[in-house]
Order: C-alpha cells, then structure tokens, then sequence
C-alpha cells in the first residue's frame, strides 16, 4: 500500500529500490558542506579545519567512500585528524560501536551509551543530533529532487513497487519526498533506523521476491555493494550526470529489467569508470 501505512504488497512481484541523499534528492553535498563536516569540527575541536574539512568532502562526497554512513565517515575522519595531529580524544569504544553494531543509528548510540557512559560516544550522537536539527530547521526551501526524479518514480511505480533504501535519517528522508510529492510513489521505506541497505534488500527478499526481480538504484558504492551481496541488480545514477542517468532509467533500463534482459555488466562498468577518476 502506498502512502502512510506502507507495505510491499504481491500488487507486483518487481521492486525497485531507491536511495535518497545524492540518487533522488539533490541534498547530499549541501548536507556535509554546511552541516555534517562543520558540526563534526565544531564538536570535536578541530584546529585545522580547512584540512580536516576537505578530507570531510573527500570521503563522503567525491571518492569510492561516497554515501558512507554518517557515524562511519566521522570515525574515518577523527583517524585522519589524529594522524595530522589533532589532539583527539580516545575513540576505541566509538570505533568499536561503529564497526560492530547492526544499526548505525542515535537510537542505537544512545543504547551504546546507557552501557559505556562514553565521552565521544555521547559528542557523537550531540553532533548527530545538531546535524538533524541544521537540516530539518535551515534546509527547507533548499532541498529539491533531482530533475526528472517525480516522472521517473511515476513511471516505475506503474509496474513495480518502489522502496526507499537510505542511509540517513528517516525523519528526514520522510519530510523531503513528502514536501515535493514524492511519497504517494513508494510502497516502503527503509531508513537509517531500520538497518543497513543491505539488511533491507535482504528483508525485502525474504518476503518472497525473487532476486531477478529486484534492482537497486543509488549513487554510491555502498548501494552497489548492498545489490551485490544480494545478488540483486544494480543501476547506478552518476554524481554529475543525474539527469541523464534518470532519462536512462526510464527509457531504456525499466522496460528491460521488466523483461528480464537487463544486463548490469554494462552499466557496472561506466560506474566504475566514473568512479575511478576519484580514487584515491
């Protein structure tokens, strides 16, 4: 059902997943540039914030670490100040927490915290909390979809269902696809508290769709990552050339993935081209 009280339903046996931040919404490099990276050196008493700022972009916008997780990217971020110098306080229980719990979260960090009483656990979710509150107070009016987004999703969403497969914060996510009309589209949402992308492909296939009828679209490598392990299709939307990789998705990609002819290899390997010019 789509709308409020969503489900994926046996309306149709194809899905198509779709990441929000820098694949739908035109909301990722404006989010770090003003919020994340800023808020992150505020909090943690970065001295040299020019460089630490431009690893900050680096990493979360124009390398193959592009739509990392907001809690793993400040891990990386912290390893890189303290390598240059920044007096850092220790982070072990942070890092700990993020590499081995199932939901990158505040929820989940505030959990971690009623168990450790940890410094940089509780100025990670104080940040996590500001960056929340930046973009939901000072980003309205400003975030907009990618153009050719709303006929796309009205396109697909006449022979598949359509679920949001995010990374960031539900609350978010939920009030800018809702502000430009863009929800009456999906049947499901999975956002940041609902587990990784790749934890919500694999929830979707366990409700009985087969693999071959799934296809994930999203801009960054951890999308074709939770596709791969999956071993559901892939699409990707090139940062840069959104609206020519929209245009591509309806009429060329869809038609064939409803056919059963979609071939990703092709497409896997101009991601990864286009990719390659930000390695490292």
């Amino acid at each position: 059902m789509k709308g409020e009280h969503m489900a994926l339903t046996n309306e149709s046996p194809f899905v198509v997943c779709i990441d929000s931040d820098g694949c739908a919404m035109d909301t990722m490099d404006i989010k770090h540039i003003r919020f994340f990276g800023p808020l992150a050196a505020k909090y943690f008493e970065i001295q040299n914030q020019e460089v630490y700022l431009e690893e900050w972009n680096r990493v979360n916008l124009f390398s193959e670490t592009r739509g990392i997780n907001r809690f793993k990217g400040l891990l990386l971020s912290l390893e890189f100040a303290q390598e240059h110098g920044e007096a850092i306080e220790d982070f072990t229980v942070f890092a700990n927490w993020c590499n081995h719990t199932t939901s990158l979260s505040n929820q989940s960090l505030e959990e971690e915290i009623a168990k450790h009483n940890d410094a940089v656990l509780i100025k990670a979710l104080e940040w996590s909390k500001a960056v929340n509150h930046g973009i939901e107070t000072e980003l309205v009016g400003e975030d907009k979809p990618f153009e050719g987004v709303k006929r796309a999703l009205e396109e697909i969403s006449k022979v598949a269902q359509i679920a949001i497969v995010s990374s960031a914060n539900s609350e978010a996510v939920n009030s800018e696809w809702k502000r430009h009309g863009l929800m009456p589209f999906v049947s499901e949402f999975f956002g940041q508290e609902r587990g990784s992308k790749a934890a919500a492909i694999k929830e979707i296939k366990s409700l009985g769709f087969e693999k071959e009828k799934i296809l994930m679209v999203g801009d960054a490598p951890g999308d074709f990552d939770a596709a791969k392990v999956n071993e559901v299709h892939f699409y990707p939307i090139l940062f840069g050339k959104e609206k020519e990789s929209w245009a591509t998705l309806v009429t060329n990609i869809l038609p064939e993935f409803i056919d059963g002819q979609y071939n990703d290899e092709e497409y896997q390997a101009i991601y990864h081209k286009h990719l390659s010019q930000f390695k490292n």
